[in-house]
């Protein structure tokens, strides 16, 4: 036998240890730095000089390019007269409900400090905007668009495009947002807005002088990431001339349907393919209001790069459809894509949604009336208010028994409440629904009044599993989709219908759910979700970060234990 070589390992230890977190920091996600400086300008949207919020000077916010898992670090400073949040709708912030931006999860950046968000958006792709989420600020403007690419490994279904563009839509108003609030605070209603914006602009039809908001090749596809950042009203966008072929909504791949418009709802995105395939000329993006009397459109302009130029758009400009049966109709067509990938190698299908015993039903009826003479907007008769201590920090600290009460609401709202409507007795507060980890719920928007709502669920997506006219009842869920509905976090309800949505709170945190009508959110029509981990483990949430901004009654309190693994 040949000899033994003894090896003294003490001697290598400190390389090892060393090789370890040199390991770990090679596989540490990208970090994306940003700094926002958050301030006050004048512009003139709709032709009036009015105040608006810019970032960085920007109006809108500067797009937020980033990749799946990459970490988001952002510093704000806040220069404007009062508190300032921003929330990131549609990324879901898993296990970090503490920088989702909203009101029950965070503190405010008070005037003159700043704060710095970190998060990561882990394991999502699509296309997804932010905003101020406090005072109405939304208003002023201080939005931008979020994409999330595709990391190289994964495929995606459907070819690289030559440049990938982000339209912002939404109706306006020419007042700033502070006579906004003002105006809800006296108990009046803001009534329809004065336009419509793409882009942080109105547009001119026939105006030469105008500059293209986007350039395009002769035969080359592009990416259009179109979302609805607006306050009250359903959008139809078009091109004129071109179809669009939908490929992504809002974190999903789709099947590849090919449109000539999309009615786009508040607080939704999509992402279409558009080819250059026509006479190179100029040509109009158009997107106008849906379901209203009146008729607001704002325009801008796409210009081939070897086009006529100034001048060669015609001014004829495509139609927007008449009914929202239509919308309805165009929405039973939209179906995931099951084979494609979405943030990770496996197919989307195999998330087997419609195989999953639901555990909860809860059904939320949204309702309007008056309490003290001043307009209040309901769910379940509840009216949202926020207390002056988050409620996520009320229950870390162990105070929520002194900041809300759980559960204020049934899951079953009365029902007389569709005949009762503005006689209905609205009880205000903070509304939080208790919900259990992990469980498998269906959740019932009932909309029975006359106007299109819009609701969205913070942290989360969903597969919104149905929508139709009249009352939801057990019996309805025979008419689900349970292969292949499009995971999402926005949904659309028709006048006096429903929808339904299924999901699994597998996400700890403080999440709210509410109206993407903001005047509606402002004055009630919200609620948020308490989802607690009974282990308490780094498992299922992180700690509160320690940079955390505190208030109200947790400020001067000791910080709890924090969670194990």
């Amino acid at each position: 036998m040949g000899k033994r070589t003894l090896i003294n390992f003490s001697c290598l230890l400190p390389w090892l240890v060393l090789s370890v977190v040199v390991m770990v920091a090679q596989a540490e996600d990208p970090y994306l730095f940003f700094t926002w400086n958050v301030s006050y300008g004048t512009l003139s949207p709709l032709g009036v000089p009015q105040q608006v919020i810019l970032i960085n000077g920007q109006f809108p916010g500067p797009n937020l390019n980033t990749t799946t898992n990459n970490n988001i670090v952002i510093n704000v400073f806040n220069n404007l007269d009062e508190p300032l949040l921003f929330h990131w709708s549609g990324i879901q912030q898993r296990k970090n409900s503490w920088h989702d931006g909203t009101p029950g999860t965070m503190c405010p950046i008070l005037p003159g400090t700043n704060f710095t968000y970190r998060f990561q958006v882990k394991d999502q792709i699509g296309s997804f905007y932010y905003y101020p989420s406090l005072g109405f600020q939304k208003a002023a403007g201080g939005f931008g668009g979020l994409r999330v690419n595709s990391r190289l490994l994964i495929p995606v279904p459907f070819a690289d495009p030559e440049d990938d563009y982000t339209v912002l839509i939404g109706d306006w108003y020419s007042k700033s947002h502070v006579e906004l609030r003002k105006q809800l605070d006296s108990g009046e209603s803001l009534g329809k807005p004065n336009g419509v914006l793409m882009n942080g602009k109105q547009g001119k039809v026939g105006d030469d002088s105008e500059e293209p908001l986007f350039e395009m090749q002769p035969g080359k596809t592009y990416r259009y990431r179109i979302c609805n950042v607006g306050l009250r009203n359903s959008l139809n966008f078009r091109i004129q001339g071109h179809n669009m072929k939908l490929v992504e909504t809002e974190g999903s791949h789709t099947q590849q349907a090919v449109y000539e418009s999309l009615d786009i709802h508040l607080g939704q995105c999509y992402s279409v393919l558009v080819t250059a395939d026509k006479e190179p000329m100029d040509y109009y993006m158009v997107a106008s209001t849906r379901f209203t009397k009146y008729h607001y459109q704002a325009t801008g302009k796409i210009r081939y790069t070897n086009g006529k130029g100034s001048g060669s758009a015609s001014t004829v400009l495509p139609e927007p459809p008449v009914s929202w049966a239509w919308s309805l109709n165009q929405f039973r067509t939209f179906r995931w894509n099951l084979t494609a990938s979405a943030a990770r190698p496996n197919p989307q299908g195999s998330y087997k949604y419609g195989q999953i015993n639901i555990t909860r039903t809860i059904k939320l009826a949204s309702t309007a009336g008056t309490v003290d003479g001043k307009l209040r907007y309901a769910v379940n008769g509840a009216s949202h208010i926020d207390p002056e201590t988050p409620m996520k920090l009320a229950e870390y600290y162990n105070i929520a028994d002194k900041v809300f009460k759980y559960d204020t609401i049934p899951d079953e709202p009365s029902p007389d409440l569709d005949k009762q409507q503005a006689d209905t007795i609205i009880n205000m507060g903070p509304v939080v629904l208790n919900a259990t980890f992990r469980n498998f719920v269906e959740i019932i928007f009932e909309n029975h009044e006359k106007a299109v709502q819009s609701w969205h669920l913070d942290g989360y997506s969903f597969f919104p599993v149905a929508i139709e006219v009249g009352q939801w009842t057990p019996e309805k869920r025979k008419n689900y989709n349970l292969l292949d509905t499009v995971s999402r976090h926005t949904i659309q309800v028709y006048p006096k219908s429903w929808a339904a949505i299924l999901l699994t709170f597998d996400n700890a945190g403080m999440w709210q759910i509410r109206s993407e009508i903001l005047e509606r959110a402002y004055l009630g029509q919200q609620l948020y979700v308490s989802v607690l981990s009974p282990a308490r483990s780094l498992r299922d949430e992180y700690n509160m970060p320690d940079w955390s901004l505190v208030c109200g009654l947790v400020k001067d309190m000791p910080k709890p234990a924090p969670y194990s693994i």
